[in-house]
């Protein structure tokens, strides 16, 4: 069934995520209320909803996107290419509406990709591009379709193969398919400081394609089809 599939049909993507403010006491005192009670119950013994708000960028309801990464596949030449275009910027409304005008140009049966896209990457855009007041494109809306009527792609479901408790991060599974790891300069751990300590959204941009090249070699490995040249991997300005 993977290998059916036409990988000039499919957009890989990731996003990065951050807290909406630099620190809990910048939040309004309903959404500190708000996140002190989702918080509550993962508390550990001293810590404070204060101490873990640098992890509200994993929440919609607390987080914003600040960057998004897509790529692309292509022949070119009998070789198989890949071209990575990002939205980057703090003003998460411009971002997503810049990313929904790509979707809109784009075949309404296009095939999205992710590694835990369908957990994470997917429903958090959704849920953002409906409090940023936007219409969510046709290949994010799954509401009232069947099964086989989305066009998802999850690497790490895909890794699964049907075993739900397995969560196994991107870095691990390049590490085990031999495929160089995107984890070289930050993780995910780091961009909360990157954006709002160092404010330096161009390192999070090439942290975040990274991720996205990695996800498309898996993809490729899982098929069972020789990796992407470097050479033929490009990036749009």
């Amino acid at each position: 069934m993977l290998e059916t599939i036409d990988l000039q049909q499919v957009m890989v993507l990731d996003i990065e995520t951050v807290s909406q403010q630099a620190s809990f006491g910048e939040l309004p005192d309903h959404f500190q209320e708000l996140w002190a009670h989702k918080v509550l119950n993962t508390l550990r013994e001293g810590e404070t909803a204060a101490d873990v708000y640098p992890n509200a960028g994993l929440y919609a309801e607390f987080g914003k996107i600040i960057c998004i990464s897509v790529g692309v596949f292509h022949q070119r030449g009998g070789r198989m290419g890949f071209r990575v275009k990002s939205f980057v910027q703090a003003a998460e409304s411009e971002l997503l509406a810049e990313f929904t005008q790509l979707l809109r140009r784009q075949p309404t049966n296009l095939t999205l990709c992710g590694h835990n896209g369908k957990s994470f990457d997917f429903p958090y855009l959704c849920r953002r591009m409906v409090i940023n007041k936007l219409a969510i494109p046709p290949q994010l809306a799954i509401s009232g379709k069947k099964p086989w009527e989305i066009n998802h792609l999850d690497t790490m479901e895909l890794w699964r193969f049907g075993d739900l408790r397995s969560h196994v991060s991107l870095n691990l599974m390049a590490a085990v398919l031999d495929i160089p790891t995107p984890k070289d300069d930050i993780s995910g751990e780091d961009v909360y400081r990157v954006y709002h300590e160092e404010n330096n959204l161009e390192r999070i941009r090439v942290y975040c394609e990274k991720d996205v090249v990695t996800t498309a070699q898996i993809l490729r490995r899982l098929r069972r089809e020789p990796p992407i040249a470097p050479e033929e991997i490009s990036f749009a300005e």
